[in-house]
């Protein structure tokens, strides 16, 4: 209490004078430690409970208009997950490159798996497929990568995960929404409350979709009445593949492909790293598009050595570990599973993992 007292009542040359520290860092070191402990202590009286924080919560779903009911029901089972707020803070422990990231995602027993799937709803995938304009091997490849063919979608109340995100303040005005979103899909009637599980951030279903995206990308693939992600798999595909069609997905074309570059090659061509709003990524994506022509031109090759195929095509070069890592031109579908994940790892693995599927 003293030290609080004397670094709020003197300055930096009175502190020093009284021998207690020996520079003017020292002095501005101890005097920010003691600002973020009166922060945090600031934090903890002004922050409400969780209980408190639902209770507003409800009040605004009220506000809303929904079903007594079924507020009833969700208000009443919200719980707090320590482990989702700390999932949602932690940093990966080890460093990942696309050559160790790929045998993972892209395993022998996966590839063995979409193969047999492939073939077992190959009659359905087609159907929606030409519904939706979109190769049946990329709808399961998704569904491969996203919940292990439906074996994995989480197991927490998605409501209850994502009032616990909300609560946590880190990104609360995107969670808070996302729980309201959720409400809408309840209050529609497409899954129970109890059924409702996903993933800790909130993703669902066997396309792990979140709310919004349930709200704007969901399907009824079999006429029922209700677009069920979880259990009925018609309903998965068909989301799926409205999703890649409502951005932009062209299934006269592929993803992409890995290449070869030659010496010496002006890395500055490829799109440029750096985490981005997707507006200004597609930017990038831009300014590293050409044609396939023209990236003939400039000595890029197939991985066996040949001449990149003779087609009218645009094409992005990305280093997903940089100018010393593997090298592939993206089309514009790649470009389009970009905006289901942005992530040139999970989206290569896609591309990989649907490549496989129909391979010979």
């Amino acid at each position: 209490m003293k030290l609080k007292l004397a670094l709020k009542h003197l300055g930096l040359p009175a502190l020093l004078a009284t021998g207690l520290f020996t520079s003017y860092s020292s002095v501005a070191a101890v005097s920010q430690a003691v600002q973020d402990t009166n922060a945090a202590a600031a934090e903890q009286v002004t922050k409400p409970s969780f209980e408190d924080y639902t209770a507003a919560l409800r009040q605004e779903a009220e506000q809303k208009g929904y079903d007594n009911a079924l507020l009833n029901q969700v208000f009443s089972s919200l719980t707090f997950h320590e482990r989702v707020v700390k999932a949602d803070q932690s940093q990966p422990e080890s460093v990942e490159t696309l050559s160790t990231y790929l045998p993972k995602r892209v395993s022998t027993i996966r590839i063995t798996m979409a193969r047999g799937f492939y073939q077992q709803y190959l009659p359905e995938l087609e159907k929606i497929g030409e519904k939706y304009g979109v190769q049946p091997r990329f709808i399961i490849a998704l569904w491969g990568l996203e919940s292990s063919f439906g074996r994995f979608m989480g197991t927490y109340s998605i409501p209850s995960a994502l009032a616990t995100l909300a609560y946590d303040g880190r990104r609360e005005t995107f969670f808070r929404q996302e729980f309201f979103n959720a409400l809408d899909i309840l209050a529609e009637g497409h899954i129970s409350f109890a059924d409702m599980k996903g993933s800790w951030a909130g993703a669902m279903g066997q396309s792990q979709f979140m709310p919004s995206s349930f709200l704007a990308y969901a399907q009824d693939g079999d006429g029922d009445g209700k677009k069920d992600i979880w259990t009925n798999q018609l309903d998965v595909f068909a989301s799926i593949a409205n999703y890649l069609k409502q951005q932009n997905w062209d299934n006269s074309i592929t993803w992409g492909r890995e290449v070869v570059l030659p010496e010496g090659f002006d890395t500055a061509m490829a799109i440029q790293p750096g985490s981005l709003a997707r507006a200004a990524w597609l930017g990038r994506w831009n300014d590293s598009a050409r044609s396939l022509t023209k990236w003939n031109e400039l000595g890029v090759r197939r991985l066996n050595g040949t001449a990149l195929p003779a087609r009218d095509l645009q094409a992005a070069l990305i280093l997903p570990d940089g100018k010393d890592g593997r090298a592939f031109l993206g089309y514009d579908n790649y470009k389009s599973l970009m905006h289901w994940n942005r992530s040139y790892y999970f989206v290569t693995s896609v591309g990989y993992l649907a490549d496989l599927i129909i391979a010979e």
